[in-house]
């Protein structure tokens, strides 16, 4: 798992633990809500897309969302290849927000939201894996 890669960012918001976990927190939020509808689906019909407020997002919120995700890895076909890896990441991920206090705010929730939109590529990112290699596999 390379997380180095979080250093790129100038945003000082994710230079703190609490803005790396909230951007963690979209990544495997945006991994589960893709894996729910699988490969073919649109993103907007996953359920877990439809449970977030984005742009609105509270800590409790984000913290409730990512305490379902080991009862989701194993509820659907499409989260069962990653859910290893959805495991790890978010092992550090809970790790990063116990550090880091304070709510989201505008700047948790741009974050979230971009790595939300973007889950795919930062997954990939994360774990090592080309775009190509990743476009080969479906």
């Amino acid at each position: 798992m390379n997380l180095d890669w979080l250093g790129d960012f100038s945003d000082p918001y994710l230079r703190t633990p609490l803005g790396q976990g909230v951007f963690l927190s979209g990544i495997i939020l945006g991994v589960v809500a893709k894996g729910q509808v699988g490969n073919s689906g649109d993103i907007d019909s996953a359920p877990m897309f439809k449970q977030i407020m984005f742009g609105k997002m509270q800590r409790r919120d984000l913290l409730r969302h990512l305490a379902r995700v080991p009862e989701l890895l194993g509820a659907y076909d499409g989260l069962k290849k990653s859910a290893p890896y959805i495991r790890q990441l978010s092992g550090k991920t809970g790790e990063l927000l116990l550090k880091g206090g304070g709510e989201l705010g505008v700047e948790g929730n741009f974050a979230f939201s971009v790595a939300f939109l973007n889950a795919r590529d930062y997954y990939w990112k994360i774990f090592g894996k080309s775009n190509d290699s990743e476009a080969a596999e479906e």
